[in-house]
């Protein structure tokens, strides 16, 4: 149907709408009509069912809710780093870990254009024994804290710090060799 035919529809039907609210006793006469003709029975048995189940739905969440709170809790428990063998593993970690962050910290204070490149190339490699320590991480879960693994874990903490202080040598060097033709631009 076209817009023009239908304004003509509710044009023509405009009087005979039924625009009025039912009566307040509305309710009870159709309820009485079903009654008679027996379909009030499945009326009632279907609105019991209802509030039966309205309860029942909210417990069945709650426990879908709460059985997924423990799974992902579960999961969380299991730490798969070198704090996680002994005591004395933590702090072994936290010592490299801290010695770690002291060695980048001197780095970036001897950032300079000179040493943009070293410094670049040296996050690099400790970017990828990071990822080798985490993967080092999941060996040692599924393991079961074998001790091949720990040394491993061991050795790459070793090998980022010796890393980081072999960059800071390098700095040093980088540093007394400008210094030295600086010198030896000022006495010629």
């Amino acid at each position: 149907m076209s817009h023009d035919t239908l304004d003509k529809l509710f044009k023509r039907l405009e009087n005979d709408f039924d625009v009025e609210a039912p009566s307040a006793d509305h309710e009870q006469r159709f309820l009485d009509k079903l009654n008679k003709n027996g379909a009030l029975p499945l009326v009632k048995a279907d609105k019991q069912r209802r509030r039966l189940l309205k309860p029942l739905i909210g417990v069945a969440a709650s426990l879908a809710l709460l059985i997924t709170f423990f799974i992902g809790l579960n999961k969380n428990e299991v730490p798969n780093d070198l704090a996680s063998v002994s005591p004395k593993m933590a702090e072994t970690q936290n010592f490299f870990a801290s010695t770690i962050a002291e060695e980048l910290s001197k780095i970036e204070n001897e950032s300079s254009p000179e040493t943009k490149i070293l410094i670049e190339d040296t996050m690099r490699r400790m970017k990828a024994l990071e990822t080798e320590y985490e993967s080092l991480k999941d060996d040692l879960a599924e393991s079961g804290d074998d001790n091949r693994v720990i040394y491993a874990m061991i050795s790459n903490f070793q090998n980022r710090i010796d890393l980081l202080q072999n960059t800071l040598q390098q700095i040093n060097t980088i540093k007394q060799f400008k210094n030295l033709s600086h010198e030896t631009n000022i006495t010629i």
